[in-house]
């Protein structure tokens, strides 16, 4: 039949005409338009779509990069830090606080270290180190770095407001660290005084142009409230050693040996007197 008078059963219009333009027929007789093709033609992508997944693109790979450089440069500084811990001098105290005058600390570490030997005490506010003066804690900290292991050094430090100096000798941090542990292991064992270390508080003795450490708390029937310790009473000396703060008491308390018997130094007042005290054990 011809094509001119080939008609669609469903819609009535005339097959290659209206919506069927530039159809074609396919075997069988069934009908596809050009229309609907078209329709399913592929988009292109515009300008700014290009752009975004550029974008996306740049923020991944950066992140990428990032996850990949972070732990290598974090490395690298652990490595660093590493080796600064290795060659760096260590004296024995617990550490720097800055003051007006200098830095001090609240007390020295453990017994033989350089600090003890050099006879220093916390509270005591060190000046000058090797020849250079000494204005904050981050100063002293490079000093102790720069500083070889096993040097000797002048220090010139204040105690109760006067100048004094000695002499002191690095060490490296693993012998700081036997030192330690082998205070801890102490066969002996550490001293008790019987006190409330944490209600105790560094005060100015009345009068005097030094500090010490005011017993708040006792601790019944223990060798300080058997020895005769009163609650008020400001402990300016321990066994030889100035008191000075809360830290450098406690330390030398534990240090002592136990069942020694230790003279104590107190102010209660304003008079000054000497207890002997038979230290227990923790």
């Amino acid at each position: 039949m011809p094509s001119a008078l080939r008609f669609c059963r469903n819609c009535g219009f005339r097959l290659g005409t209206s919506f069927g333009d530039s159809g074609q027929e396919l075997s069988g007789g069934a009908y596809t338009g050009s229309a609907p093709l078209a329709a399913k033609k592929r988009r292109r992508f515009s300008g700014m779509t290009w752009i975004f997944v550029g974008l996306i693109v740049f923020f991944v790979g950066a992140a990428a990069f990032t996850a990949i450089i972070n732990p290598i440069r974090h490395n690298r500084m652990n490595i660093v830090s590493i080796k600064a811990m290795a060659t760096k001098s260590y004296v024995g105290v617990d550490g720097w606080d800055t003051t007006d005058k200098g830095v001090t600390f609240g007390s020295v570490d453990a017994p033989g270290g350089p600090a003890d030997k050099a006879g220093l005490v916390g509270g005591d506010v060190i000046t000058k180190f090797d020849g250079q003066d000494i204005h904050d804690e981050d100063q002293i900290n490079d000093l102790m770095i720069r500083t070889p292991i096993g040097k000797t050094v002048d220090v010139e430090y204040l105690r109760d407001g006067e100048k004094k100096m000695t002499k002191l000798t690095t060490i490296s941090q693993d012998d700081f660290r036997r030192l330690q542990k082998d205070f801890d292991r102490r066969t002996e064992g550490k001293g008790q005084f019987g006190y409330d270390d944490g209600e105790s508080e560094r005060v100015q003795v009345p009068g005097k142009n030094i500090y010490g450490v005011k017993i708040n708390s006792l601790l019944r029937s223990r060798p300080a409230d058997i020895a005769g310790i009163k609650e008020g009473d400001i402990v300016i000396e321990f066994d030889g050693v100035p008191i000075r703060t809360t830290d450098e008491f406690l330390m030398r308390v534990r240090r002592a040996l136990p069942y020694s018997t230790v003279k104590v130094v107190v102010v209660r007042d304003g008079q000054q007197m000497e207890i002997p005290v038979k230290m227990g054990k923790q």
